[in-house]
């Protein structure tokens, strides 16, 4: 790796006030009482939407971090957003993880040199060797990866939770639709957002784009740059002009044009993991926003809802879940199927605990990925072919929510960093509740053990559809090779890196 000590610091604007995100912050959220004010972003061109309005509407600064940036259509026109501000005068940094960068330093640069831009890319890979070779050779160290989303603007508002910037999570790919949340806030919880971008944009881990790729960007750079986003948008045709005609007409865009948008006030703790983190021992458990999490678990009295694509709660997790259950919580876990997942492997360490869970009277719901009548629920306009759950959020006694990147999975925990915020709001959590209760027959399947005439459990899946209810007795839509690896991938010792 290069030496990175030539970057230079920087923080977040504190006199931003005077912005029009800070009016009305100040306006509508007294920031003496705590409050913030929010707004659910559970439609994927709702939460685009809501980033292309705060990035016309920044006056300062935008600060964005996130996991995944694709290369695709709405990649694409994030980047452009970023530019245009840049052009306004709005100072942007652009962190992102280095996962989904490869062979993209020379457009990485390019934007680098435009006035106004900082890019910087987290936790690199060696620029001189194979990638899938340094897996192997750096285990331990590129295997754990900054996982934040942040998109903060002028210090006033952020918007945070489970999305990446790519067209799965927008609505944009016809192939995949991930049912994913964000929230927006405005007021004091977006200080402290700042705060933890710059955490992790001054660390030693964060590698202006330059230095990685050995050259300097320059003016003709970043005219290249700007061709390359246009052809591109324009190459997109019907399916393009499909997206930009559906975000011109959601319904957050035409409340922001109106000024008819509606904001619920609750307090909120945001928690973030410590950058430290990623190249401390994994014993540190100081480093992690697991510690600031653990006494809202531990105060619950009622129920627990759990949204969590990539569910892997271990032997730790399935003990406390239990005890849960055991003193009178009810506990409701949605997470995906075999069938609906992106990432089947970690299924293996969900499967290994599931019957115990059940035992327990935790209730478990996995996604149907056959959606079809389904997809109403979550207002998809592309008629996808396969639902997945991206969500990570949790309901606490109907009166807290947490929103957020984090999984509950070893790799969220421990490995990877994570950021996500708490809100006390009663309204926001019965609303996210209610829903639960009314739609999660819908779009997913009920897992139960059942026993048979031999006194043998069997698990059962079933679902409400349009013809009725459905059952299965094995893992749905799945064929027997599907079954079987994830019975031999049981036999290893995997857990700790899902």
């Amino acid at each position: 790796m290069p030496e990175n000590t030539g970057r230079m610091a920087s923080h977040s604007f504190e006199d931003t006030a005077d912005t029009t995100l800070g009016r009305a912050a100040s306006a509508r959220f007294n920031a003496s009482t705590g409050e913030s004010g929010f707004l659910m972003l559970d439609q994927g061109l709702d939460a685009f939407v809501a980033r292309v309005a705060l990035a016309r509407t920044a006056e300062r600064s935008i600060d964005a971090q996130y996991y995944l940036l694709h290369n695709d259509l709405t990649g694409h026109l994030f980047v452009k957003e970023l530019m245009k501000a840049a052009e306004r005068g709005v100072r942007v940094r652009l962190l992102v993880d280095d996962m989904d960068l490869a062979g993209r330093d020379e457009s990485a640069v390019a934007l680098h040199a435009m006035p106004n831009v900082e890019v910087r890319i987290f936790n690199p890979f060696g620029r001189d060797t194979n990638r899938m070779t340094q897996f192997v050779t750096r285990f331990g160290s590129v295997t754990r990866r900054m996982h934040n989303k942040l998109f903060i603007v002028d210090g006033q508002a952020v918007i945070l939770g489970g999305r990446n910037i790519g067209d799965e999570y927008f609505e944009a790919n016809p192939a995949l639709a991930f049912g994913d949340l964000d929230v927006m806030g405005l007021g004091p919880v977006a200080r402290h957002a700042s705060s933890a971008f710059d955490a992790y944009w001054n660390h030693s881990l964060a590698y202006p784009a330059p230095t990685l790729a050995g050259e300097k960007g320059n003016a003709a750079a970043v005219e290249q740059l700007k061709e390359r986003l246009e052809t591109f948008i324009v190459e997109q045709g019907d399916e393009g002009d499909q997206y930009f005609d559906a975000m011109r007409n959601s319904s957050l865009a035409e409340k922001l044009r109106t000024g008819k948008l509606s904001l619920i006030p609750g307090k909120a703790e945001l928690v973030v993991d410590n950058p430290d983190k990623l190249i401390s021992d994994r014993t540190q458990a100081d480093l992690r926003l697991g510690q600031s999490l653990a006494p809202y678990f531990r105060e619950l009295e009622d129920s627990l809802i759990i949204f969590s694509p990539y569910f892997v709660p271990g032997r730790e997790g399935t003990d406390f879940l239990t005890s849960l259950a055991e003193r009178g919580v009810r506990v409701r876990i949605l997470t995906n199927s075999l069938a609906s997942t992106d990432v089947p492997v970690v299924h293996v360490g969900y499967v290994r605990y599931r019957k115990e869970l059940l035992r327990a009277g935790i209730e478990l719901y996995e996604m149907d990925e056959q959606y079809e009548a389904k997809r109403r629920s979550w207002n998809y306009f592309t008629g996808s072919s396969k639902a997945s759950l991206h969500a990570k959020s949790f309901v606490l006694d109907d009166k807290r929510v947490f929103v957020g990147s984090l999984n509950l999975d070893p790799r969220s925990l421990i490995e990877n960093s994570e950021v996500g915020v708490v809100i006390e709001s009663p309204e926001i959590a019965h609303n996210m509740a209610k829903w639960f209760e009314r739609e999660v027959n819908k779009i997913a399947f009920r897992v139960s053990l059942e026993k048979d005439e031999d006194g043998v459990e069997q698990m059962q899946w079933e679902s409400q559809g349009e013809e009725g209810v459905v059952r299965f007795d094995v893992d749905p839509y799945t064929c027997v090779w599907q079954r079987m690896g994830v019975g031999i991938m049981r036999l290893l010792p995997i857990d700790s890196q899902l």
